[in-house]
């Protein structure tokens, strides 16, 4: 069973949200990583870089296929993960932890809240 951190919120394309104020951190979920398999690849957005919710931003590779990653909320990218660069299995052993992608600065706080509670997601992966 995926774990399922409840300080999170969740989009329905399985990357993850913590908000701290007007910043987000923004990575996969345990699930999406165990269904990509071993990763082996992570493309980030660039630095600065300006995303709205629901846009594909980055993209992962795993030895079973690529995907897009897409931005949960809207803002400006200010961070990103470098350390995937040299270990994109972060990833698969750290998805809530060392493994995030990037961190955004939020344009809208609220969009957070259109996005699912622990419990919502965990009935759309099954658990």
């Amino acid at each position: 069973m995926s774990k399922i951190p409840n300080e999170l919120r969740y989009a329905k394309s399985h990357e993850w949200v913590r908000v701290e104020g007007d910043h987000a951190t923004v990575g996969i979920t345990d699930h999406a990583q165990h269904e990509l398999t071993d990763i082996v690849f992570v493309e980030l957005p660039q630095l600065q870089r300006i995303v709205k919710a629901g846009e594909a931003c980055a993209v992962v590779e795993s030895v079973k296929t690529a995907s897009d990653i897409y931005s949960p909320v809207s803002g400006q990218i200010v961070e990103i993960n470098s350390a995937l660069s040299n270990d994109p299995a972060l990833v698969n052993t750290s998805p809530f932890g060392d493994g995030w992608f990037y961190k955004i600065k939020l344009s809208d706080v609220s969009e957070t809240e259109a996005l699912l509670a622990p419990d919502d997601y965990l009935k759309q992966v099954g658990g």
